[in-house]
């Protein structure tokens, strides 16, 4: 990781620290001050408080000094509520268990250092699900292309909100490594 991050925080349900929250949605506001007149980002409080509260909640926060460059957080999803449910994806037998990548986000003045790299493995590599899926807007393909990278495959798109931008279905299976 490039130098000046040099700290990698795991955080769990159960053990947030007071100001958690709200460091959360600062970091989501500098991450996306540009959109931030969309309805859909100004819910963005929403998402962490339903995310927090979802049993198995995890996530790794990158830090500079005590300044967060960045995050990435997730749960398992429940059975039969997974996101590649509404795709033709079908895993392999006995493999259904769930890890939802919910965000990947990285604040502008740290990003293109190898960070958002750093977050993701640090959030899925003890995670015991068969599978990890995420959401990436399907009108960013230089994203989509990283996760790539990362090992995920494009298997279908959905909208799951009226307000939200319509995203491509990303999985990986969690046994193999890109």
């Amino acid at each position: 990781m490039e130098p000046g991050v040099t700290d990698l925080k795991h955080f769990q349900r159960g053990s947030l620290p007071e100001g958690f929250r709200q460091m959360l949605i600062d970091v989501h506001t500098d991450a996306y001050a540009d959109q931030m007149d969309d309805p859909f980002h100004q819910r963005f409080a929403w998402f962490v408080d339903h995310w927090t509260a979802m049993d198995g909640f995890s996530c790794v926060v990158a830090y500079e000094g005590d300044e967060p460059a960045g995050f990435a957080y997730g749960a398992p999803l429940v059975p039969g509520r997974e996101w590649w449910r509404s795709t033709p994806y079908k895993p392999s037998d006995n493999c259904s268990s769930t890890y939802a990548v919910s965000e990947v986000m990285v604040r502008p003045a740290w990003r293109k250092r190898g960070i958002a790299d750093r977050l993701h493995e640090a959030l899925v590599e003890e995670r015991t699900e068969d599978i990890a899926v995420l959401l990436v807007d399907v009108t960013h393909p230089k994203v989509q292309a990283l996760y790539e990278i990362w090992g995920y495959a494009r298997v279908g798109e959905q909208q799951p909100f009226a307000d939200s931008p319509v995203y491509a279905v990303m999985v990986k299976d969690l046994g193999e490594s890109p």
